[in-house]
């Protein structure tokens, strides 16, 4: 057995112990050689900037970070964060989640948030580094998060004061009811993402998610400490978590009656104890039984408007042409009508963060003449409040690309993302232009 360890140990430190990555025409290419590398996640506070994402062989899965102290020009070799060797079980939907916490006088800390699996259960799990990334702490679970059944599908958010918050989908009740939940695939079919849960007869698809629920914790606080902020969630799809200043903002997608499928939104205002009732972001009529496996994010501006974005079906009906659309809250009560964004296939995946200048930042994925591809779009808004999208230059390496993160840093922000190599795929880094 340790000879065994030994050997993995040694494997391990020659995929991982490569040179800084310099990049190259403004991109960079992160990877752990001989591995897929998939589902990343990126943070950056001034010219530090993090980025996370998972590295799997046939059977094992583990999560990497690498680090640029340099405004993203380079690059640092990846480390592995995940201390149980093979335990990450993450997807495009449920990334590994990286925050970056301000320390004075030192670089910022680092923190990962990420699912793991243990026989039939799905644990949540998260780790620091108070030494830039070249180390991190042994994992321990998030707070409230230990259960029964699956859970994930997390977003991690940095207060003020420096506190790290999680965001996620909990689904723990349904083992009690030995109800399986399904999500819809592109082609429209449905499969099952609780093995773990009995076959049963087929429930009505509005109980059945009411089984599941939006949480929220706070790292460092009681192990049994999470807050059940809402039911009737969908299953599968990512959340988005926020904070600007006192108040927290939560987006995810909710199950209304009648199995629709639309965006929900809500916010705390005294740092996640108590949450307001979900509002409805948009009536969308998608009326589909299972999840899409895709969902929405939130980005808050200077004026603490709330920005969000989301994929749905533009009529309702068909789940294989999704399209990007976007709303922004303006009074504290309501959003406006949402704006479909400049898509040119079936789209998906978005994400928004606000730009140096203020201006919102989107990107997404989408396929044109079968080939996916990453786009980005900024948004404008005139001073009667319409708004437009300026498309912008996607990196040169984006085609056969998915799955996009954004990061602002002081350099500008960037891109990161899944590019298809000729085996595997590697993790594309660049700046907006």
């Amino acid at each position: 057995m340790r000879r065994r360890l030994l050997l993995s140990t040694l494997l391990l430190l020659c995929a991982t112990s490569v040179r800084t990555v310099t990049a190259q025409n403004g991109e960079a290419t992160l990877s752990v050689v001989g591995r897929t590398n998939a589902n990343p996640s990126i943070a950056a506070i001034g010219s530090f900037v993090a980025v996370t994402w998972s590295a799997a062989t046939t059977n094992a899965m583990d999560i990497f970070v690498a680090t640029s102290r340099d405004g993203g020009r380079s690059f640092s070799a990846p480390v592995q964060v995940n201390n149980v060797a093979g335990d990450a079980r993450v997807s495009g939907e449920q990334p590994p989640r990286v925050a970056l916490v301000p320390t004075k006088g030192r670089e910022p800390a680092i923190v990962v948030v990420w699912t793991a699996k243990s026989g039939a259960n799905w644990r949540l799990l998260s780790t620091r580094s108070n030494n830039g990334g070249h180390s991190f702490d042994a994992a321990t679970a998030v707070p409230g998060s230990v259960a029964d059944g699956a859970r994930g599908w997390e977003s991690i958010a940095v207060d003020s004061q420096g506190r790290v918050s999680v965001l996620w989908l909990d689904h723990r009740d349904l083992v009690a009811a030995g109800t399986p939940m399904t999500h819809a695939m592109p082609n429209g079919a449905t499969s099952s993402s609780n093995a773990s849960a009995p076959a049963t007869a087929k429930a009505d698809p509005t109980a059945r998610a009411s089984l599941s629920q939006l949480m929220f914790s706070s790292l460092g606080s009681s192990t049994a400490s999470a807050v059940s902020i809402t039911r009737s969630v969908c299953y599968c799809c990512k959340t988005s978590l926020v904070i600007s200043g006192s108040d927290t903002y939560a987006v995810w997608r909710h199950v209304y009656p009648g199995s629709v499928r639309d965006m929900a939104f809500t916010v705390s205002r005294d740092r996640g104890r108590t949450w307001a009732p979900p509002l409805r972001i948009s009536e969308d009529h998608w009326q589909i039984d299972g999840c899409p496996d895709n969902g929405p994010a939130i980005a808050i501006d200077r004026r603490q408007q709330a920005h969000v974005v989301w994929p749905t079906s533009p009529d309702g009906k068909d789940a294989s042409s999704l399209a990007i659309f976007y709303a922004k809250m303006v009074d504290g009560t309501a959003f406006t009508s949402r704006v479909k964004l400049p898509t040119h296939g079936p789209a998906g995946h978005p994400q928004i963060v606000i730009g140096n200048d203020g201006v919102p930042i989107v990107t997404w994925d989408e396929i044109v003449e079968g080939i996916r591809r990453i786009a980005l779009a900024r948004v404008k808004s005139d001073a009667a409040g319409v708004v437009t999208f300026q498309s912008l230059v996607p990196p040169a390496g984006s085609l056969g690309a998915w799955y996009p993160v954004l990061a602002t840093a002081s350099t500008g922000t960037f891109v990161a993302w899944v590019q298809q190599a000729e085996k595997g795929s590697t993790i594309g880094v660049a700046l907006v232009k």
